[in-house]
């Protein structure tokens, strides 16, 4: 048994955040002395003694900015019918309701799955509060597997009741009956249940995917009432679910897949109310259907969201939806409406500064309110509370009582793209825009997937903000801002429109003022590397550095190689290359394929050896190709400027969405940051 006091734990949370590494780093040595190509820049003693003063300089304010905003409130609690817990990404502990300050009892270690498994990703209570299932994942790799806990009476073991490998997502049905998805290769196509009695364990397949290009999760709605199986393509979807009041039957079908419709489903008092596309431009509407009459001729539409607004998200609260809405400018709102007739609708305007909205994890019981942190790239996150009960939204604790933060603004403006559609862009910066003329930019893209860009609290987004820096986050078509059209309207055939988006972006903030080229760097992680990449071909004279991590960069190559895991599931998103039409599109944009001798912006790269989402092969083949055009640009036109640096840093193992580890983590932060966003666009900061 392990005891920790509440303060202890708050102390131990901050520490894990605020580390002591050693002092120096090869990288940087090794950045700019290694190799012999004219892509690679040789600094002398003196600039690399320079350098290195810069980057304990940063690594010292780094430090400083994660400390200072290390208790700012997250998604880390949680609450069961009896106890609240508190999970730090390594371990779970608990408390009684209603007793803060008595000491907390560790429930779960990460540890005790060993082989290397050390960092918590998901975690569910059943519905009594007798079992925990976690899943963590595996250090340095996408693997993840389910630990089973029991949490009745005194908690004595160090270890997992049971350990379920390769399970992506599970939910209880009731205290003895999980139901999990697995995955494989990063397909995840079969869901089992899982029943445990006093004398056996029982798992059964109770949902086999058959087409590739689907992928299956298992969720539970609001109340805990139905455990769902969603199974999603890019271009349709289908929901299947059980009821916890008979949780060994065989799931129920809601509505079978159709070409182009997608839906999500919650429930409450014997009714399904399904968020489905069937609205205005194949947009998001609510419906609602009988639990016994589930399929389509009875979905009855309850509300569509205002022209100029898409619903983001829902939470289905008692008598009442909350919605998540986002305007033409993506400013978000809530918007609540009645769930009983006469269906009453209200909105809930949000702060200006507000970018990001994270729902907190749901308990086990209150139903009543729906509490959300808002945050942005530069505010750090303040908790909220919508009472259903009060019909009102308040803040839930003060935050800024230790944190002093200097004034900020949050412009929101427009781009005129190449076809004349207007394009969100939000910009985060200190002085006036009038003012932004010699500010630094760093500006963000990701445009795919129909996923928003990440506009969440970072602190070094904040330290460089106060720097100086302008902020820009460029809402391309592509991604969701916008909504399922906004989605549609640059994927597949119509991809290179995020392309045009972004460089209208830039063309928009230089031409108002907001910076110059010799002084804008661009940063995109994964898929958003395609667009960065492109532009960086069509439109090099733009950027001064750019700034890549897992990138996305050979679309073609990839996308004709059906034997690796995504490429059959990602035909939704970039096409099939085997379609004519499909492969001319894709050759039109790909970075990869588009390379020409001419100067580029500074590149660095960051890529992982056993990434499975981005093969490595085709990074090296794009870093090799522009490397090579580099050279061949500066010896045909002798030119004499300054010559654009290109980097592959290779990290080990395969953690595509970037390192869990806050040590690790932080290191790529001051890569990115001291090497490319500082040394090369400000050399004298």
């Amino acid at each position: 048994m392990n005891l920790i006091s509440s303060s202890c734990l708050l102390l131990l949370r901050s520490f894990s955040r605020n580390i002591h590494r050693r002092n120096t780093h090869p990288f940087i040595s090794r950045l700019y002395t290694e190799g012999s190509s004219q892509t690679t820049v040789e600094l002398s003693k003196a600039q690399l003694q320079k350098l290195r003063v810069q980057e304990q300089r940063f690594k010292r304010r780094l430090h400083s900015v994660h400390r200072k905003f290390s208790v700012v409130p997250e998604n880390s609690e949680f609450q069961g019918q009896h106890h609240v817990y508190f999970e730090d990404g390594k371990g779970i502990y608990r408390s009684p309701l209603g007793h803060d300050e008595q000491e907390m009892l560790e429930v779960f270690n990460a540890d005790w799955g060993g082989g290397g498994y050390g960092t918590i990703q998901r975690v569910r209570l059943s519905p009594s509060e007798t079992m925990l299932a976690v899943a963590v994942k595996k250090d340095h790799h996408e693997e993840t597997r389910c630990m089973l806990v029991p949490l009745g009476g005194v908690i004595h073991c160090q270890k997992a009741l049971l350990v379920l490998d390769n399970v992506l997502s599970f939910e209880w049905a009731t205290d003895d009956v999980l139901y999990y998805s697995t995955q494989e290769t990063l397909r995840c196509l079969c869901v089992f249940r899982l029943h445990l009695s006093d004398s056996d364990v029982e798992t059964t397949l109770v949902y086999k995917e058959k087409d590739p290009e689907f992928f299956v999760e298992v969720s539970r709605s609001r109340d805990q009432r139905l455990v769902t199986i969603n199974c999603s393509s890019k271009i349709s979807s289908e929901v299947w679910f059980v009821d916890s009041k008979t949780p060994l039957s065989f799931p129920t079908l809601i509505q079978s897949r159709q070409p182009g419709l997608l839906y999500h489903v919650e429930h409450s008092d014997n009714y399904l109310f399904i968020l489905a596309n069937t609205g205005a431009n194949q947009e998001y509407q609510l419906l609602r259907a009988p639990l016994a009459s589930p399929t389509m001729p009875h979905w009855v539409p309850l509300f569509s969201a205002v022209p100029g607004t898409v619903i983001k998200d829902m939470e289905l609260l008692q008598d009442l939806c909350v919605f998540t809405v986002k305007d033409s400018q993506c400013r978000l709102q809530i918007q609540t409406l009645s769930t009983q007739e006469p269906y009453q609708l209200n909105t809930h305007q949000l702060p200006h500064w507000a970018c990001d909205l994270s729902p907190q994890r749901v308990g086990t019981v209150d139903r009543g309110s729906f509490g959300f942190l808002l945050s942005s790239p530069v505010h750090p996150p303040v908790r909220y509370l919508y009472s259903s009960r009060e019909q009102k939204l308040s803040v839930t604790e003060d935050t800024t009582k230790y944190i002093s933060l200097t004034e900020f603004n949050t412009t929101r403006l427009q781009a005129a793209s190449q076809d004349g559609t207007m394009v969100p862009l939000t910009l985060l910066h200190m002085p006036a825009l009038s003012e932004l003329h010699k500010a630094p930019l760093l500006l963000h893209v990701y445009g795919a997937y129909g996923v928003d860009l990440n506009m969440a609290f970072s602190p070094e987004k904040r330290m460089l903000m106060e720097d100086g820096w302008a902020l820009a986050y460029c809402h391309v078509r592509g991604g969701g801002e916008r909504g399922l059209a906004w989605h549609r309207a640059g994927s597949v055939l119509q991809k290179r429109r995020g392309v045009e988006d972004l460089a209208a972006c830039i063309q928009t903030l230089h031409h108002l003022g907001v910076s110059h080229p010799a002084l804008t760097a661009l940063t995109a992680r994964s898929a958003g590397a395609v667009l960065a990449g492109a532009l960086c071909n069509h439109n090099p004279q733009l950027l001064k550095a750019v700034i890549l991590q897992a990138p996305f960069l050979d679309v073609l190559g990839t996308m004709q190689d059906p034997s690796l895991p995504l490429t059959i599931e990602e035909r939704g998103e970039w096409g099939d290359p085997l379609i004519r039409e499909h492969w001319d599109n894709i050759a039109s944009y790909c970075p990869c394929h588009n390379i020409i001798p001419q100067l580029y912006p500074s590149m660095l790269i960051t890529a992982y050896s056993e990434d499975h989402r981005v093969p490595l092969s085709g990074i090296m083949k794009y870093v090799e190709r522009l490397k090579k055009a580099i050279q061949v640009c500066t010896t045909r036109d002798g030119v004499n400027a300054r010559v654009p640096v290109v980097i592959l840093d290779l990290q080990p193992g395969g953690d595509h969405f970037g390192p869990e580890d806050f040590h690790l983590s932080l290191n790529e932060v001051y890569k990115n940051s001291i090497i490319f966003i500082l040394h090369l666009i400000r050399p004298n900061c």
